[in-house]
């Protein structure tokens, strides 16, 4: 597996250290940086008041920024869709229901295929918008932050050919990354109306321009 969600939890391994069973290879750390992501959300966007975060029912990922979010004083709302039919049009009625100020779309198999749709919302109603994966903010996203995906699937290479010369992925350790990246896309924030903070700017590791 490569950049693999919450592997332990989803029962997929039994722990990082001994995976166990057939499976190993990286894992990505996303919800570990749920404080961290909306604290450079509320850096590159100050007024951020209100947040829209749009997930699964039942996903864990509202919890993960509740503390964060009451340290910055950012009151959140969830916008929840079903796993089985996401229903996007009601998602977006919510959000301007609610007068959210940003959204966070979290990173997942059913609301992944509509990123374009949700882009397209949050831009024509002017919303900066965090991301866990980086290629969301090159689909259009205003920002992320997230481990380093391409550095993960180079290291996943070292994994394939340990595991073709004959070691056993039960006793190989998962892998956590190490690097993380911060990508804003600047055409984005025009088109919003946003100015990105220049001490912000500063610590891109990839602007869209």
């Amino acid at each position: 597996m490569v950049a693999s969600f919450d592997p332990v939890e989803k029962g997929i391994i039994d722990s990082y250290a001994r995976p166990g069973g057939n499976i190993t290879g990286l894992a990505r750390l996303t919800h570990e940086l749920s404080g961290k992501r909306l604290e450079l959300f509320k850096e590159a966007v100050p007024s951020l008041s209100h947040l829209g975060i749009i997930a699964v029912r039942g996903s864990p990922s509202f919890r993960d920024y509740e503390t964060a979010a009451r340290v910055l004083k950012i009151s959140l709302e969830s916008i929840e869709v079903n796993s089985s039919k996401p229903d996007l049009d009601g998602a977006f009625r919510a959000a301007v229901r609610a007068r959210v100020n940003g959204l966070m779309p979290v990173a997942s198999r059913t609301l992944n295929p509509f990123t374009k749709q949700i882009l397209q919302f949050a831009i024509k109603n002017r919303l900066p918008t965090m991301h866990e994966v980086g290629a969301r903010v090159n689909a259009g996203g205003l920002i992320s932050y997230s481990a380093d995906d391409p550095a993960l699937f180079r290291r996943a290479a070292v994994y394939v050919d340990k595991i073709l010369r004959g070691a056993n992925p039960s006793e190989m350790p998962v892998e956590q990354p190490t690097k993380f990246e911060i990508v804003i896309n600047l055409k984005t924030a025009k088109q919003i109306g946003v100015t990105i903070p220049p001490n912000v700017l500063a610590r891109a590791d990839k602007v869209v321009r």
